[in-house]
């Protein structure tokens, strides 16, 4: 398989576009693909485990949820993630434990801040390939 994210350049904010061979696969390497653009994952130990469970109305919308959930939980609790692990996804729900550190300034070297993922040009997709996104968020 491809690299399962790639890293867009757009006018005054940045994006990703990921793929994955299914729909939970995707939401993962999404979250992944937020936190490459945050720091180097190499860093990252999993000494913390976060639960997350959400809800939308869309599976683009739950996309975006989740995202801005992770960035939530990044800015006020300092946890960096490396890894997840979606128990339950549908297109109006998500349960996932999230592996991460607490952010360390000293270990952690931070590329760029995210404010939030956004719904410009946001879209989901699937073919015989799996399932693709392009995902645009607020620096």
């Amino acid at each position: 398989m491809e690299t399962p994210f790639e890293i867009i350049d757009h006018t005054a904010d940045i994006g990703i576009a990921v793929q994955g061979s299914t729909l939970k696969h995707l939401f993962e390497n999404a979250a992944v693909g937020l936190f490459s653009m945050i720091t180097d994952l190499t860093a990252v130990e999993d000494s913390i485990e976060y639960p997350i469970n959400i809800s939308s109305d869309t599976k683009e919308n739950l996309l975006v949820d989740w995202l801005n959930e992770l960035i939530y939980v990044y800015e006020v609790e300092h946890i960096i993630f490396k890894h997840f692990n979606i128990n339950i996804l549908s297109d109006t729900a998500l349960e996932a434990l999230c592996f991460g550190d607490s952010l360390n300034n000293k270990r952690h070297l931070i590329k760029r801040e995210v404010k939030a993922a956004t719904y410009h040009m946001l879209s989901i997709t699937n073919d015989i390939n799996g399932f693709h996104a392009t995902v645009i968020f607020d620096i």
